[in-house]
């Protein structure tokens, strides 16, 4: 079932938002110690701001806001809060995100919207390869959005192949939530052990936290390499703890499906303005119907593009691209741009899925670059050429144990893996 604001002319979305920002603006107003500085600091008188083009006439807020001024974000008391989660740390320190019991319900209402727009319904069962400790929102939310779809739910975690195989061939989920770098290590066990992946009940896999489509929504390396071993239906998501709000794609792949009741998304350029039709930019949100900590103009710094008019599903909101990059993590080496994800393309494509990025700053002060696998040392040359003729860039190889990688990955505690290192100075 699709929600009938999603099949509306843009024209009407833009109407309905505009009435959500408002109140949202109100909100903030009278509950957000952050926001409060933050709009008498500007000058911001939040009555003229009228249209969801009137947006532009407020500074942006970013994760150093958040993980320097955590708590002037809460607007409710702290006998409201029923959940603390945080951020991965990805990106620098972790920041605490508190919810309310409004806020869950909200959160299981978003998954809702999600698992329904990648086919779900009430007759599935979902076995879910993510952790629900730890503080980790995506759990939590794919839980609540499973029961609220009515469908079953295992609840496995992550890791333990063994024990995901003796689920799936006694319980027989339909679908897999999980990482898609993970389901490689399923396949592998699976031909390890002559377990027929296609002859078991899974026939969809939702994957969160890595992209499995290029920009132009072809599936890329790793995206390919399920398909090929496992017959089954891939639906990419895109999220981050702070939004409380998933992209989800339809079965025809063409983007993330925006929910324009949840969440106000713009594209915007260095200058923090608007990126002409079909150009890439950082996603800058708007949180709609949030009550603990909602977030105004917060850019993200993931950079993606926006794809509008109506998707074959019958949807008419806006999709948003595969992260091509975070703006933080572009490494300028040599005079040539780059993000981590084109370097983890290429050696998805060379078979290697043990892997860290490394970037650091040398002694002259430039970007260098590190690339420590768990590979044969021959493939080294074939590596440095696929990067030199791909990205016009020569990095160092390193060669390592996979339980030396799998150390870097979870430094410090780590709840998911870190695939790019940024020691930079």
């Amino acid at each position: 079932m699709i929600p009938s604001i999603e099949k509306q002319s843009k024209e009407d979305i833009k109407s309905f938002q505009e009435e959500r920002l408002k109140e949202a603006l109100q909100y903030l107003q009278v509950n957000s110690p952050f926001y409060q500085r933050h709009f008498q600091k500007h000058q911001i008188v939040i009555s003229k701001i009228k249209s969801l083009d009137d947006l532009t006439h407020i500074p942006t807020t970013s994760k150093d806001d958040l993980q320097q001024a955590n708590w002037d974000f809460l607007c409710v008391p702290r006998s409201k809060v029923v959940e603390y989660t945080s951020t991965s740390g990805t990106m620098g320190r972790p920041v605490t995100i508190a919810l309310t019991e409004k806020d869950i319900q909200r959160l299981a209402y978003n998954e809702f919207l999600s698992l329904t727009c990648a086919d779900g319904s009430p007759n599935d069962i979902y076995q879910l390869l993510l952790t629900l400790d730890r503080q980790f929102m995506a759990g939590i939310a794919y839980y609540e959005g499973i029961k609220k779809i009515g469908a079953g739910v295992v609840r496995i975690g992550p890791g333990l192949q063994a024990m995901q195989f003796e689920t799936i061939l006694s319980i027989k989920p339909s679908t897999l939530i999980a990482v898609p770098s993970f389901i490689i290590k399923l396949i592998d066990f699976a031909n390890q052990n002559g377990i027929t992946l296609n002859q078991t009940s899974v026939k969809k896999i939702v994957c969160i936290g890595e992209n499995i489509r290029t920009p132009s929504f072809q599936l890329n390396s790793l995206g390919k390499k399920i398909t090929e071993h496992w017959n089954v239906q891939l639906y990419s998501t895109y999220a981050s703890t702070e939004m409380q709000t998933a992209f989800t794609e339809c079965v025809h792949g063409l983007g993330g499906h925006h929910h324009p009741e949840l969440i106000i998304i713009e594209v915007l350029d260095e200058n923090n303005l608007p990126v002409k039709s079909g150009e890439a930019g950082d996603l800058t949100i708007t949180s709609l119907g949030i009550e603990a900590m909602p977030l105004l103009r917060y850019k993200t710094g993931d950079v993606v593009k926006l794809h509008e008019g109506n998707c074959v599903c019958g949807r008419g909101t806006t999709r948003v691209s595969p992260i091509i990059g975070r703006r933080q993590h572009m490494i300028k080496l040599k005079g040539t741009s780059i993000y981590p994800f084109q370097i983890f393309e290429i050696l998805h494509q060379l078979n290697i899925s043990e892997y860290v990025v490394e970037v650091f700053t040398s002694h002259l002060g430039t970007d260098e670059l590190k690339i420590h696998v768990v590979a044969e040392e021959p493939i080294s040359a074939l590596i440095k050429d696929r990067l030199q003729s791909h990205l016009r860039v020569l990095p160092e190889i390193v060669f390592a144990s996979s339980k030396e990688i799998e150390q870097m990955q979870f430094a410090d505690g780590s709840r998911k893996p870190k695939k790019f290192i940024d020691r930079r100075v």
